[in-house]
């Protein structure tokens, strides 16, 4: 029961992070910081809306049974090109702060979906 619950728990977390980050990256020019982070990591301007609906699509993914452990997946990967971009860029914290959120869909992935039979 505790398992379920704790997997519910982080699930609504990862979605609702999924869909804020999607939001955020098509409301990126409401935000001059995030612009400035995105160049630093090398990311182009025309490229973040790709991300947005990168991030939202995987929100919705998460959502659904059969396509959850791909989103956890997908989720895993994204952080990682974040980490990597911020290492390139010799930005440490950066990559330091994503881990915790890399532990999110992997753990997800060893709770599996909640509601799952």
């Amino acid at each position: 029961m505790v398992k379920i619950i704790l997997s519910l728990v982080l699930l609504i977390v990862s979605v609702s992070l999924s869909f804020k980050h999607g939001w955020d990256a098509f409301n990126y020019k409401n935000n001059p910081q995030s612009v400035k982070m995105m160049a630093e990591l090398g990311i182009s301007e025309p490229v973040i809306p790709f991300f947005g609906v990168l991030t939202i699509a995987i929100g919705v993914l998460l959502l659904i049974p059969k396509t959850f452990f791909l989103g956890n997946v997908l989720n895993a990967m994204s952080i990682l090109l974040i980490m990597a971009l911020s290492l390139k860029a010799g930005n440490y914290k950066t990559a330091l702060i994503e881990i915790p959120f890399l532990a999110l869909p992997l753990m997800l992935i060893w709770l599996k979906y909640p509601f799952k039979n």
